[in-house]
């Protein structure tokens, strides 16, 4: 990708998306991350619009409400819908930009009218919407409106171009540049809303997946050896995504510019959503999640501790700090994330056998219930050491569906359950936030104690978490069907001495063949000396590097130029 710099960033950006303030998934995680580089480059000229979906009784942990100098004044006396309502503040993270978030309950009441309008303007067929599909859209339709009132309102332009009541003739004209940026299918309605109403702001639509390609995958469909016989709408049809799709398709089409994270996607979209994006936006993120050189000995000490410790607890195997720890986390998704592969690779590893003993934990967030008491018993007691396993020594909390938990499944039919002293599989089936009553610690601080990560994706338009992953200097195993990877392998030597990464050919025929390179790929890692070690450390941290927003943020500012280029031919 020719990462050269384009152009500077609009006058003023809006950016929508349902994971403003509200931490669900991966979109949280580049927005917040970017948010930092837009202030550095253009502090304040970022607003940020999420849905208010907080109480007093649980408000978000990650906003503010604060004065934000014009847009508080706007708040207090903006003419919005009956039901729509809007608070003003930063978004806590670094950088603190601007976030507005908007309560948008009324526009449920105009939900009809508005549906068909966006049928006859832009050919958006609502009629089979089921599930999350209205929330999303209500919350978009407000964000349309909260952005047209803005900028009605004269925010942000400079002073002498805004004509006062007390003034005749009309206001300096003056070059200001508004983009609005739009992401995922939950925030379409809101892009055709300004489109409609507000024809000389640019607008910018980014799908991270498209609906019908995650679908697709989730069906067990092949993607990828299929997709030049996929049509998106009999797709849509058949997989009863037609709202969603055609909604996010309509988005992609009407956007003066239309971004997507990965080459690969790129190639989904052509085909699935009939518009090849103009520019691919690869995710950047910033390393301020790492603990500094001074400090993180001592934080891999505790991580490694936590790790070994438990599995100890768990299988009553003897663990010392020569352990290999190899972990895979993320989403539940069990074919798409690769899990499946992650626990073939650990069955293989029994057979082919490994330079250290190995401990493979599985940290995805399931329908868990309590910690294991007894677990708990043993981590807390003065004995360190255990001769006996725990009854099912395979799994950290307890699962309320065990008997259809594809992943304990798994794990029981591969004999896990048996303790091998060679290779001990451990599921951890919680959001690791510190509080998860085992580890009481988050990802992060137990990921730095890793000596190795597997991230197997069959469906992955980017994937933060080998990127995550790298910046601790632990290095990776992904595979050619995520972003990351596709981003690696043009970047890179595909190897660990050159980028900490080793990068696996992955289709839709080759599944045994995955298994087997990456089993081999973490052999070989368990047998490198304390050198080679460190060398792939330090190569695995300057991909990270090289990964950051300061080096990503130049994808953005040409989206940016082309949107604006577009509107600008509009006027």
């Amino acid at each position: 990708m020719d990462n050269s710099s384009a152009t500077q960033l609009p006058d003023l950006l809006f950016e929508v998306s349902w994971e403003v303030c509200n931490k669900i998934g991966g979109i949280y995680t580049v927005l917040s991350t970017k948010a930092k580089t837009l202030q550095k480059l253009n502090k304040d000229k970022t607003v940020f619009i999420g849905p208010d979906v907080w109480t007093a009784e649980t408000p978000s942990p990650w906003f503010t409400e604060c004065n934000v100098p014009g847009l508080t004044a706007w708040a207090s006396t903006a003419s919005l819908p009956d039901g729509v309502a809007v608070r003003v503040g930063r978004w806590e993270i670094p950088g603190r930009p601007i976030a507005v978030l908007v309560k948008f309950d009324g526009m449920y009441a105009v939900k009809d009218e508005f549906y068909g309008e966006m049928w006859n303007r832009f050919g958006v067929d609502s009629l089979h919407a089921y599930g999350d599909y209205d929330e999303g859209c209500a919350f978009a339709h407000a964000s349309g409106i909260v952005i047209e009132s803005i900028l009605a309102s004269g925010y942000g332009l400079p002073a002498d171009a805004v004509r006062k009541p007390s003034q005749r003739g009309r206001a300096k004209k003056v070059k200001f540049d508004v983009v609005a940026h739009f992401d995922e299918w939950t925030t379409g309605m809101g892009l055709l809303y300004v489109k409609w109403k507000l024809p000389h702001v640019a607008t910018a639509f980014t799908t991270h997946a498209t609906s019908i390609g995650r679908s697709i995958c989730g069906n067990n469909k092949p993607l990828y050896d299929q997709m030049p016989n996929y049509n998106g709408d009999q797709m849509a049809r058949e997989l009863n995504m037609e709202a969603k799709h055609s909604l996010e398709k309509a988005a992609a089409h009407q956007a003066d510019v239309f971004t997507t994270v990965s080459e690969i996607t790129a190639r989904e979209c052509e085909q699935l959503l009939e518009r090849r994006p103009d520019v691919v936006t690869p995710n950047g993120f910033e390393k301020n999640f790492v603990p500094s050189a001074k400090k993180f000995d001592e934080a891999r000490a505790v991580a490694r501790k936590a790790l070994i410790s438990t599995a100890s607890a768990l299988t009553g195997n003897e663990y010392d700090d020569s352990a290999f720890v190899v972990i895979t986390s993320g989403r539940c998704e069990y074919r798409n994330k690769g899990i499946d592969i992650f626990l073939d690779v650990a069955d293989r590893l029994r057979h082919i056998g490994a330079d250290r003993k190995v401990i493979a934990y599985v940290m995805v967030p399931a329908w868990c219930r309590d910690p294991r008491a007894e677990l708990r018993a043993r981590l807390d007691g003065a004995e360190t050491l255990f001769d006996t396993p725990l009854a099912e020594p395979v799994i950290t909390h307890t699962l309320n569906n065990p008997d259809s938990d594809p992943v304990i499944c798994r794990i029981r039919q591969l004999g896990f359950c048996s303790v091998d002293p060679r290779v001990s599989v451990i599921y951890v089936p919680c959001y690791l936030n510190g509080t998860d009553g085992i580890f009481n610690l988050p990802y992060y601080d137990l990921l730095i104690g890793a000596d190795a990560t597997v991230f197997p994706s069959y469906y992955e338009p980017w994937g933060y978490t080998p990127l995550e992953s790298v910046a601790f200097g632990v290095p990776t195993v992904t595979t050619s069907l995520s972003g990351f990877g596709q981003w690696v392998l043009e970047s890179f030597e595909n190897s660990f001495d050159d980028c900490g990464v080793n990068v696996i050919g992955r289709g839709d025929a080759n599944y045994h063949d995955v298994v087997a390179n990456i089993a081999n790929s973490l052999r070989f890692l368990t047998g490198v000396g304390p050198k080679e070690r460190k060398r792939i450390s330090t190569a695995a941290r300057r991909t990270a590097d090289a990964a950051s927003w300061a080096n990503f943020i130049s994808y953005y500012e040409r989206a940016y130029a082309g949107a604006t280029a577009a509107a600008a031919a509009r006027k």
